[in-house]
């Protein structure tokens, strides 16, 4: 019988031949989405803050979505990097110091005086925080601990950071608007700090570390790479860019960043507003679009294992695309059917593309899938970045988010466009 290490709080005491009735590999992700939604209070913040710090400090709109854009590039540019470092490293160790990465971030931006502080603490520190868990973590840990159910498995971790913007973003906007949004910051750091001992505690490399085979597996997995986790990251991206479907996947994925992160995420509370809608009432409907996110990605690892993962993506970034171009024409000052509807489908579409992407991924680059997916993931978050930016311009430029709104949904079309176009492979 193999043993546990001595710090595994769950020592096997029964024979391999007769299994646990719940496999470890649940417990893992139980704990994996705990941590993501951790990662997800912050993730939750920007929408809601902007115009406090506006207010406060009388920084231009595109100056704070400068430093959201810099959060946003960095978590995306940390995620090849993350995946490979817990092959070398481990999971446990690579995001317990995530997350204390983001709640330092997070706890001493109430002592900045400057906008350069702000693109310091709030977007390199948490950026790359949040970056090293973000949905290459997700890869890493289905690609480690199931075989069987994959699909699901993604869907529902993918859905933790929709659970955590569900979760705060409502908590954040009413703590802001009562107690300012220093308080609002204080939270979300001890939040992230709370997860770390949970994931000291249960999280697990491997199956093998405590004696079992991945879920679903008829024998064990093959020994993992040794290289060095930057070195493999960089070997994994360029062996990928030389194929056609990793530039396919990139650009949609940019595409699908630019939409959700960059857009939605970050400037729908302020647009909502600038139509006289208060901004615990917008922050609600983000919150609305998380419950539906979860349904929807949810449902889409479902049908990622059961039908082609290109048509889903065609489907999901045409029918969003479609949506976006409705948005401009339904804000108002208070909340009304068209904006629920609204609301319900962008949350069922939110973040489905994510278990198709992981699933072509892995179907096109083998064991690398998921460090190639973090570089794929990278390029999700540099075009949610850019929008980020570029909206905040567009803002200050023209006072009102239309034409963003308007080049968003057209760039939807193009994704689904490059998704259909990828070949599978034999």
């Amino acid at each position: 019988m193999t043993q546990t290490s001595s710090d595994d709080p769950v020592r096997p005491h029964t024979p391999r031949s007769r299994p646990p009735r719940i496999h470890r590999a649940w417990w893992v992700a139980a704990v994996a989405f705990t941590a993501l939604v951790g990662a997800a209070a912050f993730r939750a913040t920007p929408g809601v803050m902007i115009e406090p710090l506006h207010e406060e400090f009388g920084w231009s709109r595109a100056t704070i979505s400068a430093a959201i854009s810099v959060n946003i590039v960095l978590y995306g540019l940390t995620s090849p990097f993350a995946a490979a470092l817990m092959e070398r490293f481990g999971m446990r160790r690579v995001v317990a110091a995530a997350l204390l990465l983001v709640s330092a971030g997070s706890g001493l931006t109430v002592f900045m005086t400057a906008s350069w502080q702000l693109v310091l603490l709030w977007g390199v520190l948490v950026g790359l925080g949040t970056g090293s868990m973000a949905l290459a973590f997700v890869a890493t840990v289905t690609g480690r601990w199931f075989v069987k159910r994959r699909g699901l498995v993604t869907g529902v971790l993918t859905a933790g950071t929709a659970t955590g913007q569900l979760l705060f973003l409502p908590l954040l906007a009413v703590v802001i608007e009562d107690r300012g949004w220093r308080t609002a910051s204080l939270t979300v750091a001890a939040v992230a700090l709370a997860v770390v001992p949970l994931v000291v505690w249960l999280l697990r490399d491997r199956p093998e570390d405590v004696g079992l085979t991945a879920y679903g597996a008829e024998g064990p997995a093959p020994a993992a790479p040794q290289s060095g986790a930057a070195l493999r990251a960089l070997t994994s991206l360029f062996a990928a860019a030389r194929t056609r479907p990793f530039w396919l996947l990139a650009g949609a994925f940019a595409i699908c960043g630019a939409s959700t992160n960059g857009l939605v995420a970050t400037h729908f509370v302020p647009a909502a507003h600038d139509h006289g809608m208060p901004t615990t009432m917008a922050a609600g409907l983000l919150a609305v679009i998380g419950v539906f996110d979860l349904i929807g990605t949810v449902a889409s690892g479902w049908l990622t294992d059961r039908f082609d993962p290109r048509v889903l993506l065609g489907a999901y970034y045409a029918l969003r695309g479609v949506s976006l171009l409705l948005l401009p024409l339904l804000f108002a000052d208070t909340v009304h059917p068209p904006m629920l509807f609204f609301i319900v489908f962008y949350g069922l579409d939110w973040v489905a593309t994510v278990p198709p992407t992981i699933a072509l991924c892995r179907e096109h680059f083998g064991e690398d899938g998921a460090i190639v997916f973090g570089w794929v993931l990278a390029s999700h978050q540099v075009g949610a970045g850019v929008v980020a930016l570029l909206a905040g311009l567009v803002r200050d430029h023209f006072g009102a988010y239309d034409p963003a709104w308007y080049g968003a949904g057209a760039l939807c079309a193009v994704a689904a466009a490059m998704s259909l176009a990828i070949r599978r492979r034999a």
